[in-house]
Protein backbone atom coordinates (compact mmCIF):
# COMPACT_ATOMS: atom_id res chain seq x y z
CA UNK A 1 0.00 0.00 0.00
CA UNK A 2 1.39 3.37 -1.02
CA UNK A 3 1.08 6.23 1.47
CA UNK A 4 -1.04 9.31 0.85
CA UNK A 5 2.14 11.44 0.98
CA UNK A 6 3.72 9.43 -1.86
CA UNK A 7 0.52 9.59 -3.93
CA UNK A 8 0.37 13.35 -3.40
CA UNK A 9 3.97 13.71 -4.63
CA UNK A 10 3.25 11.43 -7.60
CA UNK A 11 0.17 13.43 -8.60
CA UNK A 12 2.38 16.36 -9.65
CA UNK A 13 4.96 14.38 -11.62
CA UNK A 14 5.64 15.63 -15.15
CA UNK A 15 8.89 13.73 -15.78
CA UNK A 16 9.89 10.19 -14.83
CA UNK A 17 13.70 9.94 -14.76
CA UNK A 18 15.28 6.52 -14.48
CA UNK A 19 18.70 5.02 -13.94
CA UNK A 20 19.38 1.90 -16.02
CA UNK A 21 21.66 -0.58 -14.23
CA UNK A 22 19.86 -1.83 -11.13
CA UNK A 23 16.57 -0.13 -12.10
CA UNK A 24 15.62 -0.97 -15.69
CA UNK A 25 17.96 -3.97 -15.58
CA UNK A 26 18.91 -6.20 -12.69
CA UNK A 27 22.30 -4.48 -12.44
CA UNK A 28 24.37 -7.37 -13.67
CA UNK A 29 26.83 -6.66 -16.49
CA UNK A 30 26.96 -9.58 -18.92
CA UNK A 31 29.57 -9.72 -21.66
CA UNK A 32 29.74 -12.15 -24.57
CA UNK A 33 33.00 -13.86 -25.58
CA UNK A 34 33.66 -11.09 -28.10
CA UNK A 35 33.19 -8.40 -25.44
CA UNK A 36 29.69 -7.25 -26.36
CA UNK A 37 27.57 -6.17 -23.43
CA UNK A 38 24.05 -7.57 -23.06
CA UNK A 39 21.21 -6.50 -20.80
CA UNK A 40 17.78 -7.86 -20.02
CA UNK A 41 14.82 -5.48 -19.74
CA UNK A 42 11.41 -6.37 -18.29
CA UNK A 43 8.59 -5.82 -20.80
CA UNK A 44 6.29 -4.76 -17.93
CA UNK A 45 8.57 -1.80 -17.29
CA UNK A 46 8.34 -0.83 -20.95
CA UNK A 47 4.54 -0.97 -20.92
CA UNK A 48 4.42 1.09 -17.72
CA UNK A 49 6.64 3.72 -19.33
CA UNK A 50 4.36 3.86 -22.39
CA UNK A 51 1.27 4.19 -20.17
CA UNK A 52 2.61 7.17 -18.22
CA UNK A 53 3.74 8.76 -21.48
CA UNK A 54 0.15 8.40 -22.72
CA UNK A 55 -0.85 10.45 -19.66
CA UNK A 56 1.59 13.24 -20.57
CA UNK A 57 4.56 12.24 -18.42
CA UNK A 58 7.93 12.56 -20.16
CA UNK A 59 10.53 9.83 -19.71
CA UNK A 60 14.22 10.60 -19.15
CA UNK A 61 16.97 8.00 -18.86
CA UNK A 62 20.15 8.98 -16.99
CA UNK A 63 22.92 6.41 -16.85
CA UNK A 64 26.59 6.48 -15.97
CA UNK A 65 27.45 3.93 -18.63
CA UNK A 66 27.21 4.26 -22.40
CA UNK A 67 25.48 1.41 -24.19
CA UNK A 68 24.05 0.92 -27.65
CA UNK A 69 21.61 -1.60 -26.13
CA UNK A 70 20.16 1.13 -23.91
CA UNK A 71 19.82 3.50 -26.87
CA UNK A 72 18.06 0.84 -28.94
CA UNK A 73 15.61 -0.12 -26.18
CA UNK A 74 14.80 3.47 -25.26
CA UNK A 75 14.36 4.44 -28.92
CA UNK A 76 11.91 1.55 -29.32
CA UNK A 77 9.92 2.89 -26.36
CA UNK A 78 9.92 6.48 -27.63
CA UNK A 79 11.72 7.79 -24.56
CA UNK A 80 11.90 11.59 -24.57
CA UNK A 81 15.54 12.01 -23.52
CA UNK A 82 18.44 9.57 -23.03
CA UNK A 83 21.53 10.83 -21.20
CA UNK A 84 24.41 8.33 -21.14
CA UNK A 85 27.91 8.41 -19.71
CA UNK A 86 27.09 10.78 -16.83
CA UNK A 87 28.54 10.03 -13.43
CA UNK A 88 26.86 12.98 -11.66
CA UNK A 89 23.20 12.13 -12.04
CA UNK A 90 22.13 15.26 -10.10
CA UNK A 91 23.74 17.59 -12.63
CA UNK A 92 22.36 15.46 -15.47
CA UNK A 93 18.83 15.67 -14.01
CA UNK A 94 19.09 19.45 -13.59
CA UNK A 95 20.23 19.80 -17.22
CA UNK A 96 17.42 17.52 -18.45
CA UNK A 97 14.89 19.59 -16.50
CA UNK A 98 16.15 22.80 -18.09
CA UNK A 99 15.93 21.19 -21.51
CA UNK A 100 12.35 20.01 -20.86
CA UNK A 101 11.26 23.22 -19.13
CA UNK A 102 10.37 21.67 -15.77
CA UNK A 103 11.66 21.91 -12.21
CA UNK A 104 13.39 18.93 -10.56
CA UNK A 105 10.54 18.88 -8.04
CA UNK A 106 8.26 18.00 -10.99
CA UNK A 107 10.28 14.81 -11.49
CA UNK A 108 10.21 11.34 -10.07
CA UNK A 109 13.70 9.85 -10.04
CA UNK A 110 14.45 6.17 -9.54
CA UNK A 111 18.00 5.07 -8.76
CA UNK A 112 19.77 2.47 -6.65
CA UNK A 113 23.29 3.52 -5.69
CA UNK A 114 25.50 6.43 -4.60
CA UNK A 115 25.79 8.09 -8.04
CA UNK A 116 22.00 8.54 -7.91
CA UNK A 117 21.92 10.37 -4.56
CA UNK A 118 22.16 13.88 -6.05
CA UNK A 119 19.23 13.29 -8.41
CA UNK A 120 17.20 11.57 -5.70
CA UNK A 121 17.74 14.53 -3.34
CA UNK A 122 16.39 17.08 -5.82
CA UNK A 123 13.49 15.07 -7.23
CA UNK A 124 9.94 15.67 -6.07
CA UNK A 125 9.50 11.92 -5.72
CA UNK A 126 12.57 9.79 -4.94
CA UNK A 127 12.19 6.05 -5.47
CA UNK A 128 14.41 3.00 -5.25
CA UNK A 129 14.30 -0.78 -5.26
CA UNK A 130 14.58 -3.14 -2.27
CA UNK A 131 18.07 -4.33 -3.25
CA UNK A 132 19.44 -0.77 -3.52
CA UNK A 133 22.33 0.33 -1.34
CA UNK A 134 21.10 0.98 2.21
CA UNK A 135 22.17 4.65 2.07
CA UNK A 136 19.88 5.11 -0.92
CA UNK A 137 16.95 3.23 0.66
CA UNK A 138 17.01 5.47 3.71
CA UNK A 139 16.85 8.67 1.63
CA UNK A 140 13.85 8.00 -0.62
CA UNK A 141 10.09 8.46 -0.42
CA UNK A 142 9.27 5.00 -1.76
CA UNK A 143 10.97 1.61 -1.98
CA UNK A 144 9.25 -0.63 -4.51
CA UNK A 145 8.39 -4.24 -3.75
CA UNK A 146 9.79 -5.42 -7.10
CA UNK A 147 13.53 -5.46 -7.76
CA UNK A 148 15.32 -3.65 -10.54
CA UNK A 149 14.86 -5.31 -13.92
CA UNK A 150 11.91 -7.25 -12.49
CA UNK A 151 8.99 -4.83 -12.77
CA UNK A 152 10.05 -2.10 -10.32
CA UNK A 153 9.62 0.64 -12.93
CA UNK A 154 6.15 -0.68 -13.79
CA UNK A 155 5.28 -0.55 -10.09
CA UNK A 156 6.27 3.12 -9.96
CA UNK A 157 4.38 3.84 -13.19
CA UNK A 158 1.26 2.30 -11.63
CA UNK A 159 1.67 4.60 -8.60
CA UNK A 160 1.91 7.64 -10.91
CA UNK A 161 -1.17 6.51 -12.88
CA UNK A 162 -3.12 5.99 -9.65
CA UNK A 163 -2.07 9.38 -8.29
CA UNK A 164 -3.15 11.10 -11.50
CA UNK A 165 -6.49 9.27 -11.49
CA UNK A 166 -5.64 7.46 -14.75
CA UNK A 167 -5.03 3.88 -13.61
CA UNK A 168 -8.63 2.65 -13.92
CA UNK A 169 -9.14 4.47 -17.24
CA UNK A 170 -6.05 2.82 -18.72
CA UNK A 171 -7.03 -0.57 -17.36
CA UNK A 172 -10.53 -0.24 -18.83
CA UNK A 173 -9.02 0.35 -22.25
CA UNK A 174 -7.22 -2.99 -22.09
CA UNK A 175 -10.28 -4.76 -20.69
CA UNK A 176 -12.44 -3.36 -23.51
CA UNK A 177 -9.99 -4.71 -26.08
CA UNK A 178 -10.47 -8.18 -24.56
CA UNK A 179 -14.26 -7.73 -24.38
CA UNK A 180 -14.52 -7.91 -20.58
Amino acid sequence: MVSYAVLERARHIQVLALDVDGILSDGRLIFSNNGEETKAFDVRDGLGMKLVQDCGVKIVIITGRTSNIVKQRMDSLGVDLVVQGREDKGIALAEACRQLGVQPTDCAYMGDDWPDLGALAMAGLAVTVPNAHHEVRRRVHLVTQASGGRGAVRELCDVILQAKGQYDTMLQHFLAVRGE
